[in-house]
């Protein structure tokens, strides 16, 4: 707990262990640094993601991102939010001046690479050979994919939405190709994450591999749930 700062908190006695409540005051009044990371772990375990991009000129971007969400599946549709482009961002840019970018799952193999695109690299430095991995083209897809990625999607962009409240963006785009193992793909379709080692983000800083604990029917008023 950082005790540089003054801030309200109850804390109450609650199922044998010491229950803390942090109020919006409270909240502000934290150090940035230890605020951000409170806030970025609030919302569980995030998707982990490296976003490739590449401008007219050639000149190739790869990021870290963990807030790829499923919109919809017809059509097939996958968001993303953006920091506030007050400054520079590159994959954003990209994304405008092109139009088309591709979604790689982060593996166990490749963490520290992938955790070292969040540096503030220049425009004219490409991540992907700065941090070692390769920028692979599938079937003519104009946005270069990771190649050491397992799961591999292409994505065009069909809306970039402004937040007004914080001046984020949220980047709607629709999927064109998906390339992975066909040993990953199961008979009803769902992906098998833990065999392509998949991992996922808490916080900012904090990477997981994860364990399926059990899959469950569709839910029904009238039926019992059963394990699939």
């Amino acid at each position: 707990m950082n005790n540089h700062h003054t801030f309200r908190l109850e804390v109450r006695k609650k199922v044998n262990f010491y229950h803390m409540i942090i109020t919006k005051e409270a909240l502000l009044n934290y150090d940035k640094r230890y605020r951000t990371h409170l806030v970025n772990s609030l919302n569980g375990y995030k998707s982990a993601n490296l976003l490739g991009t590449v401008d007219q000129q050639g000149q190739t971007n790869l990021a870290i991102f963990s807030s790829v969400i499923h919109m919809g599946s017809n059509p097939p549709l996958l968001g993303h939010i953006t920091r506030p482009d007050s400054v520079s961002r590159h994959t954003l840019e990209n994304i405008r001046e092109t139009g088309f970018y591709t979604i790689n799952h982060i593996h166990t193999g490749i963490i520290e690479q992938a955790h070292q695109t969040s540096a503030r690299y220049d425009k004219n430095v490409s991540e992907f050979k700065a941090v070692g991995l390769t920028e692979a083209y599938i079937d003519q897809f104009f946005a270069p994919f990771v190649g050491e990625a397992y799961i591999k999607i292409g994505m065009e962009v069909r809306e970039i939405i402004p937040i007004q409240t914080n001046d984020t963006l949220l980047v709607v785009g629709e999927i064109q190709m998906i390339s992975l193992p066909q040993s990953v793909l199961l008979e009803d379709g769902k992906l098998d994450l833990e065999q392509a080692h998949t991992v996922a983000i808490s916080g900012l800083d904090a990477y997981h591999q994860t364990d399926q604990i059990k899959r469950l029917s569709y839910a029904k008023v009238d039926k019992k749930l059963e394990l699939l």
